[in-house]
């Protein structure tokens, strides 16, 4: 059998288009419990990721219900895949009821050693695209782990936070964000697998959809403030339906600290800049 070098996967490239549905968008506020916005107006942040989805058929998904592995994206045997963080920069809004493109490049591909077994980090540069200008820089860290039981305990304290909201992360939030994004994982919506093939003991909540609540509250603290970066990285799994708090604390004129917690330990960790 032929050897499979991981290092031909860098430098692949995938467009996809979307027209940026205000129908679509309507979904994604009731969602995340937010504010409808109009077309015309500004896609709010971070809602992009449930654009740009390039469906596949049934029979093309993983046991896991994520895509097989090896095709955009390297194999990588039967390990569980996690988002495990980004970073973004945000250059230009995206309008709802305007069509856009995704550029998508495979920046990198590294094998590493972890406390748990061997890791895959890939590394994916996205840039979107609309009416012929750049509006939003970002790339995505995607891991895959070797099977493991899962870390549910922080172990670092969070500091004293400026805002709070809590958030409930009910089964009914997680289909709806699952629906809305196209994501097939089966953690986040089917208890059997979740539990007895990946180790969870309850459904897990996405980490996008943790970061968008954490840079939401984060905008609705300080609607005067125009995001630039944002950046995130899962520290642990949040379960449904365990209620967590999405907090932050400003650390200048122009940056501040934002976090995901529960029980007074991180979950996730964020950092956003501003004007």
């Amino acid at each position: 059998m032929t050897e499979v070098n991981l290092q031909d996967w860098v430098g692949r490239q995938e467009r996809v288009t979307e027209f940026i549905s205000p129908a679509h968008a309507k979904k994604i506020a009731f969602s995340v419990n937010a504010p409808v916005p109009a077309e015309g107006e500004p896609l709010p942040l971070l809602w992009h990721w449930a654009f740009f989805v390039d469906p596949l058929r049934l029979n093309e998904l993983g046991d896991d219900g994520h895509p097989a592995r090896g095709g955009f994206l390297p194999p990588a045997d039967n390990r569980n895949r996690m988002w495990a963080g980004g970073r973004l920069n945000f250059v230009n809004r995206l309008v709802i009821g305007q069509l856009a493109e995704r550029i998508t490049t495979i920046k990198s591909v590294v094998e590493k050693e972890g406390r748990t077994g061997k890791l895959l980090f890939v590394t994916l540069e996205h840039v979107y695209e609309q009416a012929g200008q750049v509006c939003v820089i970002e790339e995505q860290d995607i891991v895959y782990r070797e099977p493991s039981p899962p870390k549910l305990v922080g172990d670092e304290a969070v500091p004293k936070a400026e805002w709070s909201q809590e958030i409930q992360p009910d089964a009914v939030m997680l289909f709806r964000y699952s629906a809305v994004t196209f994501n097939g994982h089966r953690i986040h919506y089917d208890y059997p697998y979740a539990n007895s093939v990946e180790g969870y003991p309850g459904l897990v909540v996405h980490g996008p959809l943790i970061a968008t609540k954490v840079l939401q509250t984060f905008t609705e603290a300080h609607p005067e403030k125009v995001v630039s970066q944002f950046s995130f990285r899962g520290v642990r799994p949040l379960i449904s339906p365990e209620p967590f708090k999405v907090e932050g604390q400003l650390l200048d004129s122009n940056r501040a600290e934002l976090w995901a917690q529960q029980g007074g330990t991180f979950a996730q960790k964020a950092q956003v800049q501003f004007k």
